[in-house]
C-alpha cells in the first residue's frame, strides 16, 4: 500500500514521535511505501509550556520525513490537503490527542478524501483533552467528522468518540515502546544517574501536569517513606513548579528531582533502577509510561481512572488504587510486603505479550478495510 502517516515524528521529541516512527518501520518492513508529513510549526512558542519542541539529534536515516505542516497557517492547510489528494495514497494515518490540531488535520483531511481513494484513519489517544477549553466540542466535531475509521486505545475514549462519529472504530491496547533499548543492570543504572545502589527508588516519570497527580504521590510518600528508600521524579514541568515548593521542601533528600526533559537513551536507566513506576493521575485515558515500564519490566502502581486497569491488572503486575493520598500510600506500603515485588516482575513477561506494534498495526489495517468496503 502507499501511505501517509501525519502527525509528530523527528525532529519532534516525546513518545508521540516514536509511536508515528515506529508504526511507519513496522509497515516499511510489510512492504508498504511509507512517508511521515510531519510539522514545519507544531505549537507556537506561547502556547508550548516545555523548553523546547525538538531533539538536536540526526534525523533517522531509514525513514522517509517531511516537515511540511504547519498547524496555524490555514494556506499551508489547503496546500498539504491537496498534494495528498494528488498523490493518492490508500491510507492517511493520523494521531490526534487533542483539539488544537482539529482545524489543521480536519482541513487537510477533507481536502485529501476528495480524490474518492484516499482513507483518513486516526489512532486516537483523547476525545476530551485533560485540560479543557470552550472550543474543545467545535474543534472535535470538525476534525473526528472528516475521519472515516479510528483505532482507539482504552473504552473511555470509545465511549467518548461515540458521541461524534459512527464512523468504524476498533480497540487496540498501546503497544509497549521498544526503541529506548533493554534493561541494564541495576548497578549500571545508578552509576549513570549517579545514585547510591544501597538505597530503593520509586519512579513517578514523565512530563508533569496538574492531572498526573504528583502532589497526591508527594503526600503519600510524606506518609510512608522510610530509611533506605527515595522518589525519583524524572520529567520536564508543564506547569508551575511553585505549587510543589512546600511538598519538596517537607521531603527533603528523600525525594531526586530530575526536572526535564529525560532523552530517549537516558531512559533505560531510570526505569532499570526504580522498583515501581507510580502514575497517581486524576484523570486520564490510557499511559504511554505504562508500556514503557512493560518494556523494561518495572512494576506499576496507577490510579483507578480512565483506561489505565485495563493495561495494568490489580495484583498481577501491581496495584490499582483510589486516586487518593491514602490509596497511593497504601499500594506503596504493599508493594513491599512478601514478595509482590518479585512476582510482578515475573507475570510482567506474560503480560506484555498483549502488547505489540504489529498488532496495533493489524487492527489499523482491518479497520481501513471496513471504510473500504463501506464505500
Amino acid at each position: 500500500m502507499k501511505i501517509v502517516i501525519l502527525g509528530p515524528a523527528h525532529p519532534y521529541r516525546g513518545g508521540l514521535a516514536s509511536i508515528m516512527e515506529t508504526m511507519a518501520r513496522e509497515y516499511i518492513s510489510r512492504g508498504d511505501e511509507v512517508v511521515l508529513y510531519t510539522f514545519s510549526l507544531q505549537y507556537p512558542s506561547l502556547l508550548f509550556p516545555g523548553k523546547s519542541q525538538t531533539v538536536d539529534t540526526p534525523a533517522p536515516e531509514d525513514l522517509h520525513i517531511e516537515r511540511i505542516v504547519n498547524t496555524c497557517n490555514p494556506i499551508n492547510w489547503i496546500v498539504v490537503g491537496n498534494r495528498i489528494r494528488k498523490e493518492a495514497p490508500d491510507m492517511v494515518l493520523m494521531k490526534y490527542w487533542t483539539p488544537f490540531m482539529a482545524p489543521c488535520f480536519g482541513t487537510i483531511a477533507r481536502i485529501a478524501r476528495k480524490n474518492g481513494k484516499t482513507k483518513v484513519i486516526c489512532q486516537i489517544d483523547n476525545v476530551n483533552p485533560h485540560e479543557h477549553h470552550l472550543t474543545d466540542r467545535i474543534f472535535n466535531k470538525y476534525y473526528l467528522g472528516a475521519v472515516d475509521g479510528f483505532v482507539y486505545m482504552s473504552e473511555q475514549v470509545h465511549g467518548e468518540l461515540k458521541e461524534y462519529s459512527s464512523a468504524p472504530a476498533l480497540f487496540s491496547p498501546h503497544p509497549m515502546f521498544s526503541n529506548f533499548g533493554s534493561r541494564v543492570a541495576r548497578s549500571e543504572a545508578c552509576r549513570h544517574l549517579v545514585l547510591d545502589e544501597n538505597v530503593r527508588y520509586l519512579l513517578f516519570f514523565g512530563l508533569i501536569r496538574e492531572y498526573k497527580g504528583l502532589d497526591i504521590l508527594l503526600s503519600a510518600w510524606e506518609r510512608v517513606r522510610r530509611d533506605g528508600q527515595k522518589l525519583i521524579v524524572a520529567g520536564e514541568f508543564y506547569e508551575n513548579s511553585d505549587k510543589y515548593a512546600q511538598q519538596f521542601e517537607r521531603l527533603g533528600e528523600s525525594v531526586i528531582l530530575h526536572d526535564r526533559f529525560i532523552a530517549d537513551q537516558d531512559v533505560k536507566y531510570y526505569f532499570s533502577v526504580a522498583d515501581a513506576l507510580v502514575l497517581p493521575y486524576k484523570t486520564a485515558t490510557q499511559s504511554g509510561v505504562t508500556q514503557i515500564a512493560y518494556n523494561f519490566s518495572t512494576p506499576m502502581i496507577v490510579t483507578d481512572v480512565g483506561g489505565l486497569p485495563e493495561i495494568v491488572p490489580d495484583d498481577r503486575v501491581g496495584y490499582v488504587c483510589p486516586p487518593t493520598v491514602d490509596g497511593v500510600a497504601d499500594a506503596i506500603e504493599s508493594l513491599y510486603e512478601k514478595d509482590n515485588l518479585e512476582r510482578f516482575v515475573k507475570n510482567m513477561a506474560k503480560e506484555r505479550k498483549r502488547f505489540s506494534w504489529g498488532a496495533m498495526c493489524d487492527k489499523i489495517i482491518e479497520v481501513l478495510h471496513l471504510c473500504f468496503n463501506l464505500s
